[in-house]
């Protein structure tokens, strides 16, 4: 092989995550300037470029104090659930894997709720602890009910995964049922909704999760050889129990901090990555950063999406990306049963 061919595939990878960079600014810039408000592209590049206009203080609200921060909210939480959803595909070998379907963000929901309704502390602080230790402790238990003599069964965990987020989903109805001035809160976190971002929320939070994602995607290889099997990863180097609990512990972090802001937002760690899969190949040293930098342009159009459809009222964001995620997990899982 020469220099040259070794050189193709950086070269493809570099167009590839360039190529997902320019479209999720180009989706955010669209999102900044489209709402029900009016407020125009023009006033957009003339409030960046510092010039002035009419109501300028309306428009700074609008699309400074507003939009941006749901925007920017929305590209971390869809950039890491996607690399989430990827991790656990890889470590579980499941297609079908990821936090919506296994039940993880519904655990967060209910620690979000709980920092909520107990008021411990500052919530800004609190709730996304809260949320992460839910999610850790879904994710223990699917991975505990999942083992089938000592091994994991890939058809177990994800009916683990399912009945556990059904019962992590009635402690927060049942919440709701006796905490009556918390139901409008409680149902947009099952619900998924943006509507609530603030820039000290994104502060904190996005950070965090852009950190964690860029850790997982440092264990693209490990998750290429992991791929192999448990036996042949560990023949190669992989030291495979310390990569799953370091992985699992990220992207957990990674849910618990995504639903502590937005609520249960499904199937957008299914999507993004099988999408991703088809469209660059199953190496995870591209999947991964592939799946980040789309993710979060998923998320901003569905999030456009909800605030335009039907404006002035909103539609949640997670209906969005429950209608587009909803029948290929149906495919999916059609597909799956078809090749046993």
């Amino acid at each position: 092989m020469t220099a040259g061919d070794r050189q193709k595939p950086k070269q493809r990878v570099g167009l590839v995550l360039a190529s997902l960079s320019v479209l999720l600014l180009g989706v955010a810039i669209l999102s900044l300037s489209v709402g029900s408000s009016g407020v125009s592209l023009r006033e957009l590049w003339m409030l960046v470029a510092g010039e002035s206009w009419k109501n300028a203080d309306i428009a700074y609200q609008i699309l400074v104090m507003i939009r941006l921060p749901r925007i920017l909210l929305a590209v971390a939480v869809g950039a890491g659930l996607s690399v989430a959803g990827a991790t656990f595909q890889a470590l579980l070998r499941n297609p079908l894997a990821e936090p919506y379907v296994l039940g993880i963000s519904s655990g967060g929901t209910v620690g979000a709720i709980l920092a909520l309704m107990t008021g411990i502390g500052l919530a800004q602080i609190t709730t996304p602890l809260f949320s992460f230790g839910g999610s850790l402790t879904v994710t223990a238990l699917v991975l505990a009910l999942g083992k089938r003599r000592g091994f994991m069964d890939p058809h177990s965990l994800l009916l683990s995964g399912v009945m556990v987020g059904a019962f992590f989903n009635a402690i927060v109805l049942l919440v709701v049922a006796i905490f009556n001035q918390e139901m409008r809160t409680a149902f947009l976190w099952l619900l998924g909704n943006l509507s609530n971002a603030e820039m000290s929320s994104v502060a904190i939070v996005g950070p965090l999760i852009v950190l964690s994602s860029v850790a997982l995607m440092a264990f693209g290889n490990d998750f290429n050889l992991i791929a192999t099997g448990d036996e042949s990863a560990l023949t190669l180097g992989v030291e495979v129990p310390v990569v799953r609990r370091r992985a699992y512990l990220l992207a957990s972090l990674i849910t618990g901090l995504g639903v502590s802001v937005s609520g249960v937002i499904g199937f957008v760690g299914l999507l993004v990555p099988h999408a991703c899969r088809l469209m660059f190949g199953p190496d995870h040293r591209l999947l991964l950063p592939a799946s980040f930098l789309l993710g979060g342009s998923f998320l901003v159009i569905c999030d456009l999406l909800a605030r335009t459809v039907m404006a002035p009222s909103e539609i949640p964001v997670g209906a969005i990306t429950a209608v587009v995620g909803a029948p290929l997990f149906i495919y999916l899982l059609k597909r799956d049963a078809a090749q046993m």
